[in-house]
């Protein structure tokens, strides 16, 4: 098995320690490996591939002290072909929350999340993925 070094802040290196003695993982290089295996898996679901789908992006950051905003900007500019709605809205004392709504190809969307993981100092990150054919018996409900 190869090794690998990866960079983390201490308190997600201490996170991940805790995460392995309290879920019984020998430790953070097995944690690693499943997470590492669940992030590559998530968007190779074959149900998805092919479909027009819908997906929910939230991310959460501190504005006071990064430029994520200015950059959730560029990324909603250079894919504005997907994005079918922005949300920004301010919570709590010094953080903001940018929603984004997509309409697009399990490809497309996968690449804008992506983006949007790589993007340094985001305090968390969330989504859901949707195929739109899933709501055609909803409109026949009299």
């Amino acid at each position: 098995m190869s090794v690998v070094s990866v960079s983390m802040p201490e308190e997600l290196l201490e996170r991940l320690d805790d995460f392995a003695d309290d879920h019984g993982y020998t430790g953070r290089s097995e944690v690693v490996r499943e997470a590492s295996r669940n992030l590559l898996g998530e968007f190779e679901d074959k149900k998805l591939e092919g479909r027009d789908l819908m997906g929910v992006v939230t991310v959460v950051f501190d504005y006071e002290t990064t430029t994520v905003e200015e950059k959730m900007m560029h990324l909603r500019h250079e894919h504005e072909g997907l994005v079918a709605s922005n949300f920004h809205s301010h919570v709590g004392g010094h953080h903001c929350m940018e929603l984004f709504v997509l309409e697009g190809s399990l490809e497309s969307i996968s690449t804008f999340v992506g983006k949007i993981r790589a993007t340094k100092d985001t305090l968390t990150i969330d989504y859901s993925v949707l195929p739109v054919d899933e709501f055609g018996g909803l409109a026949d409900v009299s």
